[in-house]
């Protein structure tokens, strides 16, 4: 036994006896050990008076153990779970599974055929559960049942891998993570307050766009007035309403730099610039070299400066800003219903009241193609997408066929891309959205009707209009705004409903 052992069992029981006595005790421990060292003799008769101690410590060391054994024991079985009881009886039609009726409007959605009408209910959960992680991007944590994961702690690395792949095959979700591209199917959109919410028309509006660069949209209709709106999607706040006396607007355009305006009426041969800069309205009389009874539809080209006057008798007038005067006139056959240019401004496409489309280029003055539009016998609107890969027409039965720019621009009797019939009455308004995702076709001669189209898959939204509630009306015009964040539209109500497109993060 080990002078140490020895001296902490006895430092035990010194304190029952008193001090002087324990003193007395130490030193005869320290006699004994310089003894022991010298004598073995001593040991023996040590073990003889005090008793084998390693013996006791390695009893004490076993009842320690059984009592740890037992305090386990007892643990488990408290911590066990109870158990299953019997059951008294049993009722045969506990066994059928209770069926679902999937035609009704809170489940009409998760149906995948006709045959469906009825499922279980445990396939309807299992469908919903499926459905619910779909949308979420995989099962949630707070979702994952933990009893499943079965993890040991003696696992080396290569275990520790399998189970996270065993893990991953377990999810139904969708592991390709979000793209930059615009999805199809549902759009993601949140109705705001009207655009015009502060000064709403009295009359119908027949336009609105919003600022090239600032966050700002302007209104304009049969009220003769110009309004500007600072755009928040919360209160739309007035900056700004410019009245022009006995001037019904039929198109109101920003100028490419966004410091004007430019305004026509419904009859008037002449036409107004509002300077937003100066503040400052700026008639147009006369235009020089211009033979024509009124100035009604233009476009703004892309390049600045100049205006795309469309005439009667097919002819299209390119005008200055500067010095209000015709610098070239170009003539199609039949009368124009429609124009858009390209994004350089360096091509006009124009198509006539017969279906027939052309395309001039603006520096040569000079028709590059022309062919008729797949299926139409008479056309009504015509755009084209910022960059450059898209043309839609619009015609008079409600059809709008999409094309490839480059193949109009080649062929002679170009294919669509796809034919959208979503519409049954003439197509009056054609919109894409800055960067060619979106593509809004409308119609004034009915209410609500009016689609957004996903441009890459060619396919309609399905969520807008929203479902059984009429707040389009018989839209008029329709735009984005310079970062698609915003979408609106005028109708016949003097309202510009305003929306947030949730896919797009800015202005």
């Amino acid at each position: 036994m080990s002078s140490k052992k020895r001296s902490a069992r006895l430092s035990v029981e010194d304190a029952d006896v008193p001090e002087e006595e324990a003193r007395a005790r130490r030193k005869n421990i320290k006699r004994l050990a310089l003894l022991r060292a010298k004598e073995p003799t001593v040991q023996k008769l040590e073990d003889i008076v005090f008793g084998d101690v390693q013996e006791e410590e390695e009893e004490d060391e076993k009842e320690v153990e059984e009592e740890g054994d037992q305090s386990d024991e007892e643990t488990e079985a408290r911590l066990a779970p109870p158990p299953i009881k019997k059951a008294a009886w049993v009722d045969d039609d506990d066994e059928l599974e209770e069926e679902v009726d999937m035609q009704h409007r809170f489940r009409s959605n998760l149906m995948r055929g006709q045959s469906e009408a009825r499922i279980s209910k445990t396939k309807l959960q299992q469908r919903m559960r499926d459905q619910f992680q779909k949308s979420m991007g995989g099962a949630p944590s707070w979702a994952t049942d933990g009893s499943k994961k079965s993890v040991k702690d003696d696992e080396d690395d290569d275990d520790g891998e399998e189970d996270e792949d065993d893990d991953l095959l377990r999810k139904t979700g969708n592991f390709v993570a979000s793209s930059d591209s615009l999805p199809s199917g549902i759009i993601g959109l949140k109705k705001c307050c009207h655009a015009n919410a502060a000064r709403l028309s009295s009359d119908r509006l027949t336009s609105v766009q919003f600022h090239p660069s600032a966050q700002v949209v302007l209104t304009a209709g049969l009220d003769c007035s110009l309004s500007f709106f600072q755009v928040d999607g919360k209160t739309n706040s007035k900056i700004q309403s410019v009245h022009l006396d006995r001037f019904p607007i039929y198109k109101a355009r920003f100028t490419c730099q966004g410091d004007a305006v430019i305004a026509t009426s419904v009859k008037n041969k002449m036409f107004y610039m509002y300077d937003m800069m100066e503040g400052r309205i700026m008639p147009a009389h006369q235009v020089k070299g211009l033979r024509e009874p009124r100035i009604k539809e233009f476009c703004v080209c892309p390049e600045g400066g100049a205006l795309l006057l469309t005439g009667t008798q097919g002819y299209l007038h390119m005008l200055t800003l500067k010095t209000k005067e015709v610098v070239n006139s170009i003539k199609l056959n039949g009368e124009v219903v429609g124009v858009a240019m390209s994004s350089d401004g360096s091509k006009v496409f124009a198509n006539s009241e017969d279906g027939e489309v052309f395309v001039w280029d603006v520096r040569s003055s000079r028709c590059v193609n022309r062919f008729t539009d797949h299926g139409c016998a008479a056309a009504k609107a015509i755009a084209a997408s910022a960059d450059g890969r898209y043309l839609a027409c619009g015609s008079q039965a409600g059809v709008v066929n999409v094309y490839s720019q480059q193949t109009c621009l080649n062929s002679a009797n170009p294919t669509p891309l796809k034919a959208i019939m979503n519409l049954l009455t003439p197509v009056t308004a054609l919109t894409f959205n800055p960067s060619a995702e979106i593509l809004a076709i409308a119609s004034q001669y009915q209410e609500e009707a009016a689609k957004l189209v996903h441009v890459p898959s060619l396919s309609v939204f399905s969520n807008f209009p929203l479902a059984k509630k009429k707040f389009v009306y018989r839209v008029s015009c329709m735009d984005f705004s310079p970062h698609s964040g915003f979408f609106s539209f005028a109708n016949n109500k003097g309202r510009a409903p305003l929306f947030r497109l949730t896919h797009y993060k800015n202005f």
